[in-house]
């Protein structure tokens, strides 16, 4: 059976292309070619990880729920699948706000917030890291007797409804904003405003917040201001995954006490050891200086990037497609060449000196890599020749760029209330 994301890629690109439609109409662009490369970049590492470690965490929930469930749940039960969507709202509910609180479940988190626009691709910028703990959460489901394929679904409903909240082209809905999570709701949950911090945790619901009282309803007439405090200032998919597990190691080899060794893992984000804080400080975070992380990116490059982010979109499909045919060895191999050229990406949005080197071996070794593959059939010559192509874009691209083609520096400070 094919991986359910590899039927929903095309929906969300599709929904994706009808927002920028409706942006460019209004006159309200959202959308830029770096930040949305980066965001999609990200979602891709987090499926490539998944592949190999969600069946772990499904098998450690089947073996709770066949040796330890209090009461096995029929699976052919309407109210069975109800009550199992409510109840995994329920725990994400608490795994979203644990993510928020608890530094190293932030460290996983943070992936997902470190864009500073907001749009439907920021939906995809997922964790790579979040499957190490976040199973925990579910457990209480397996020990309940919700039965694993049960749980797989609701978790799948309950994760594909999050994608469209992620959009500033709904406003508010009346009555849906004080049951459900909304776009309004949810954008408040994504901006760095005082009154926006750890706010609006629901899912599906967002019941749960105003239960909790963790709710925030979006103020009119008062900007959000998206992204992390303490800005990422990279669009490298590895950096956003590890940047912030960093900063932990490095309050722990700094702190003297064992005691705050432990709690630099375990404490609200933000916190750190007066010792730690003192051998490497951090400058004061001004919101009202902020500018958005936008390096110039020639026109034509842009482009080219998001011909080559198309063509790396196609082979991760092509990965969920097969991998469960691979051996470890060959699965590992195929998902790190394209977590290679992902992060090799990153390097010309960011249009760094080395820029234009870093992508001829980008798709040399991507050529190289299609060549020497065992893998046959159509699918993969259809790659291949798209990987192929990377040289003639590379070519039209730097033509254009010599031209003086070239895209406007957007850097710019948060709207006016």
């Amino acid at each position: 059976m094919l991986d359910p994301i590899i039927y929903a890629v095309p929906v969300f690109l599709a929904m994706m292309a009808a927002e920028y439609a409706v942006e460019r109409r209004r006159g309200e662009p959202v959308y830029r070619a770096a930040d949305t490369i980066s965001s999609l970049s990200l979602g891709i590492l987090s499926q490539l990880v998944a592949a190999f470690s969600k069946l772990a965490a499904l098998g450690i929930y089947t073996l709770v729920w066949q040796h330890a469930a209090i009461w096995p749940l029929p699976a052919d039960s309407a109210w069975v699948w109800v009550g199992a969507l409510l109840a995994y709202d329920f725990c994400y509910y608490w795994l979203h706000r644990m993510g928020h609180e608890v530094n190293i479940l932030w460290a996983a988190h943070v992936v997902h917030h470190s864009s500073e626009e907001y749009n439907l691709s920021t939906a995809l910028r997922q964790t790579a890291t979040g499957h190490l703990f976040g199973w925990l959460f579910y457990l209480p489901l397996a020990l309940a007797g919700v039965p694993p394929l049960v749980f797989v679904v609701v978790g799948l409903i309950d994760l594909l409804y999050q994608f469209w909240v992620h959009t500033r082209q709904v406003g508010k809905l009346g009555w849906f904003d004080r049951v459900f999570c909304s776009p309004s709701n949810h954008r408040v949950h994504h901006g760095q405003n005082d009154w926006c911090l750890d706010r609006n945790y629901g899912g599906i619901l967002i019941l749960w917040d105003r239960l909790f009282g963790t709710f925030t309803e979006e103020r009119d007439g008062e900007a959000i201001v998206y992204g992390i405090r303490g800005q990422l200032g990279s669009f490298d998919p590895l950096r956003a995954n590890l940047h912030v597990y960093a900063d932990l190691w490095r309050d722990i080899r700094l702190t003297r006490r064992g005691s705050d060794k432990l709690r630099v893992l375990f404490a609200h984000p933000g916190w750190r050891p007066a010792d730690a804080a003192a051998a490497a400080p951090k400058p004061a975070w001004d919101l009202s200086r902020f500018e958005r992380y936008a390096p110039p990116l020639p026109a034509a490059w842009g482009l080219h990037a998001l011909l080559q982010l198309a063509v790396l979109i196609a082979f991760s499909l092509h990965f969920l497609a097969v991998v469960p045919s691979l051996g470890l060895g060959a699965g590992l191999a195929y998902a790190g060449l394209i977590g290679a050229q992902l992060v090799a990406l990153s390097r010309l949005t960011e249009w760094r000196p080395a820029a234009l080197r870093i992508e001829a071996a980008r798709w040399a070794a991507g050529v190289l890599a299609v060549a020497l593959s065992p893998l046959h059939g159509w699918p993969w010559l259809v790659l291949a020749l798209a990987s192929g192509s990377s040289a003639v874009w590379a070519v039209w691209a730097l033509r254009a760029m010599q031209r003086g083609a070239a895209l406007p520096v957007r850097r710019s400070a948060p709207p006016a209330a």
